[in-house]
Formats: structure tokens, C-alpha cells, sequence
């Protein structure tokens, strides 16, 4: 039973995931086309998709009352991967579309565990 519970949420933040990335990526790619750096582009992005992430999450898939606390979580853990992966792609020079993949990838697989099991424990 609790196998099935976590692959419903899993299922769930996949697919609210799916929403913020459009916006994560909208946003990284309106930044970048005015010359940001990846690394502001990328973390301010997040910021934008991250609120609308964290609300849907805790209303609709983990059914907890959104606080201050576990916003605060949500932001600040997310938040360091994404400025660590931009930074990452901007010492590397790494193309601003792979750089977009692999926070969306890692974000999908290390945001569940850390929103399942840290932030709406």
C-alpha cells in the first residue's frame, strides 16, 4: 500500500512538474535572451516555477497546509541545486538548452525525494 501511495505522488509531481518547467524554461529563456548569466537565469526561473511548484505540491499531491516553513525549504533546497547547475554551465560554457535538461532532470528525481521525505514529511 504505501508503494502505491508513493508512485501516486511521484505521478502527481511528475505531472505538476511537467507545468513548471514550461514556466521554469519560458522564464530562463526570456532572461537569457537579454544577456543574463545562466546561473541568474536559471535561479530566477526557479524562484517563479518553484512558488507555483510548492502551492499545487502541497494542496493537490501531498495535501498539507502551505506554510512559511516548508516554503522556505522547498525554495532554499531547490533553489542551491539550481544555482549550483547554472553556475556549473556557466564555467563550462555549456549550452543554455543542456543546462535547462539536466536541472529539469535532476530536479524531477532529487526534488520528489526531498519534497517527499524533507519538505511535506
Amino acid at each position: 500500500m504505501k508503494g502505491i501511495c508513493v508512485l501516486k505522488n511521484f505521478k502527481m509531481y511528475t505531472f505538476i512538474g511537467v507545468l513548471n518547467t514550461a514556466i521554469h524554461w519560458s522564464v530562463f529563456f526570456a532572461f537569457s535572451s537579454f544577456g543574463f548569466l545562466q546561473a541568474f537565469s536559471n535561479l530566477a526561473a526557479f524562484s517563479i516555477a518553484s512558488t507555483f511548484s510548492y502551492y499545487m505540491n502541497s494542496k493537490f499531491n501531498f495535501k498539507k497546509k502551505a506554510k512559511g516553513r516548508t516554503y522556505f525549504l522547498f525554495v532554499v533546497g531547490l533553489g542551491a541545486l539550481s544555482l549550483v547547475v547554472g553556475a556549473c554551465a556557466d564555467k563550462l560554457n555549456i549550452n543554455s538548452f543542456v543546462t535547462l535538461i539536466v536541472f529539469s532532470s535532476l530536479s524531477l528525481i532529487l526534488g520528489f525525494i526531498y519534497s517527499k521525505y524533507i519538505v511535506f514529511k
